[in-house]
């Protein structure tokens, strides 16, 4: 018996979409764009107007191992990465920085490199004699000391360095000199940068008295783990904090040496380094998440 042909399966058609729905979906997705529009603008706005002028002084406690009693409680100003120059940062917010350093309770001021600028977008290069002359105040209240960065070694290192030197900053190239503040007494090494000087640790540290306990200046955090290890403390700049780094999202928690977003305090071992976010912007003339910043760093015995 020979079987009927069947009607072969046409599949069904979607029903047409009401036109209230899809006007309602386009006005939601015109909503959401402007919404991500307007926050993205904003954002760009205060990173760009609002956080670059800011300036704020950060209290950090940092125990530290082989630190002795007698000088427990030492204070040292940290400041990093003054890019004087760099957007909304011109020696104006030098001469307020200074202010707030020579008001400070600080012990010691410590500059960790990178105070002029090269090629920073909507910059002003301001001459090292000149960012000298407006730091020379300190010098008549502070003891400061300084290593150099890349942008000082790119703007003719010597030259940064003499400048400092003649207004009574000690610049701290591949050397070490002795502190003592009250009953205090430490080893305060300097070693130069790691991009565009000639780090020398061997010789930063050949003259430290082995009796003291020792701080060390630079500008790169990644020569951390390439110091002795009995180095009580290492204080560095040089990330900016990831200058555009909303909530702190980019910084590490454990320190990873090529990190652009170090910021803060790290140990690995008994070892700590301090990473502070700096003041001005390289390359791009943005900051946030990461204030300008005077770092307030206080030393404690025993350890972490």
């Amino acid at each position: 018996m020979q079987q009927e042909p069947t009607e072969p399966d046409v599949p069904e058609e979607d029903p047409p979409l009401d036109p209230a729905t899809v006007l309602r979906e386009r006005r939601w997705l015109w909503r959401a764009s402007l919404v991500v529009t307007v926050v993205l603008v904003v954002c760009g706005l205060y990173a760009w107007l609002w956080e670059p002028r800011q300036l704020v002084e950060r209290d950090y406690t940092l125990r530290l191992a082989n630190w002795p009693a007698q000088c427990d409680g030492l204070r040292i100003d940290q400041v990093t990465d003054l890019h004087t120059g760099s957007w909304m940062n011109g020696i104006d917010n030098v001469d307020r920085i200074v202010a707030k350093l020579s008001a400070s309770d600080s012990d010691v001021v410590a500059f960790t490199g990178d105070y002029v600028i090269l090629s920073v977008v909507l910059g002003k290069h301001v001459d090292p004699a000149t960012i000298a002359n407006h730091l020379a105040p300190l010098t008549q209240k502070k003891a400061v000391y300084a290593v150099l960065g890349n942008h000082d070694w790119w703007d003719g290192g010597p030259r940064v360095a003499r400048e400092f030197e003649r207004v009574g900053i000690h610049v701290l190239e591949n050397e070490s000199t002795r502190v003592g503040v009250r009953d205090c007494g430490f080893n305060l090494v300097g070693v130069d940068d790691l991009t565009a000087g000639k780090p020398q640790p061997l010789a930063a540290y050949a003259r430290i008295d082995p009796g003291l306990p020792t701080v060390a200046l630079e500008h790169e955090p990644e020569m951390f783990l390439k110091l002795p290890a009995y180095t009580s403390l290492v204080l560095a700049g040089h990330t900016h904090g990831g200058q555009v780094n909303p909530f702190g999202l980019r910084t590490p928690s454990k320190f990873r040496p090529r990190s652009v977003a170090l910021s803060g305090e790290y140990h690995v071992g008994d070892r700590t380094l301090f990473v502070s976010p700096g003041i001005g912007t390289s390359w791009l003339p943005l900051r946030m998440g990461r204030y300008p910043e005077i770092s307030r760093l206080t030393l404690r015995s025993g350890g972490h």
